[in-house]
């Protein structure tokens, strides 16, 4: 009896863990603000062709943040960071994004004009800027970093990576619906998500530098 209890409370754990740093990821990859422009870099495509480039996209990111996930505690190691200041660093990135996310002017919107123009010259966009920096840009990066510096054994890194994968399926699924979800929400709708995805990054952040802070002074 005592062993089913202890299995329930580890399957309990893993479960909140997962939605957790899916949630959290979700908020900083949010892909509603990805999809206005998605839908300007391929306004040319055909239904296929926008399917393939949404695919490739979600691909890229997963390979980008499983990337990190696995080898970006090792990097920041190597150049002398410590925990606490790849935590405290990861807070301020996410928390920069946040505030862009919180900004009005700027609601739904992750690249510049000029930026944006340069893409629309490219032939395939699925990994520049779609998967980066749109989706796995400094922010997601951070995130990731961030988790995988608490992590404790083989069963943490699995679940970090399960969240990467449902927020690839998740970004891939609204990239797909695109045109149903700006005919849907409209402009003032995305722009509401945006906000409420800027609200939780912001407590994500926050939370961030005061784990790195504690870490540092050892409270």
């Amino acid at each position: 009896m005592e062993s089913l209890t202890d299995l329930s409370t580890a399957v309990y754990s893993s479960l909140a863990l997962l939605l957790a740093t899916f949630a959290s990821l979700f908020s900083v990859v949010n892909p509603l603000a990805a999809a206005p422009v998605f839908l300007s870099l391929t306004d040319q495509d055909s239904d296929q062709e926008r399917n393939q480039t949404a695919r490739k996209a979600a691909v890229y990111m997963f390979g980008i943040l499983i990337t990190f996930l696995l080898l970006g505690s090792y990097i920041m190691s190597f150049f002398g960071i410590n925990l606490a200041g790849i935590r405290i660093a990861g807070g301020l990135i996410i928390m920069r994004a946040a505030f862009s996310m919180l900004s009005p002017e700027k609601s739904g919107r992750k690249l510049s004009k000029e930026d944006e123009l340069a893409a629309m010259e490219k032939e395939d966009v699925s990994f520049s800027p779609l998967a980066m920096p749109l989706l796995s840009g400094p922010g997601s990066i951070a995130v990731i970093i961030g988790f995988a510096s608490q992590a404790n054994n083989v069963i943490d890194y699995a679940i970090y990576g399960l969240a990467i994968v449902l927020a690839a399926i998740s970004a891939f699924g609204i990239l797909r619906l695109a045109p149903f979800v700006r005919k849907w929400l409209g402009q003032t709708g995305l722009s509401a998500m945006t906000r409420m995805m800027g609200f939780i990054a912001l407590a994500i952040s926050v939370q961030f530098v005061l784990s790195g802070i504690s870490r540092f002074f050892n409270l």
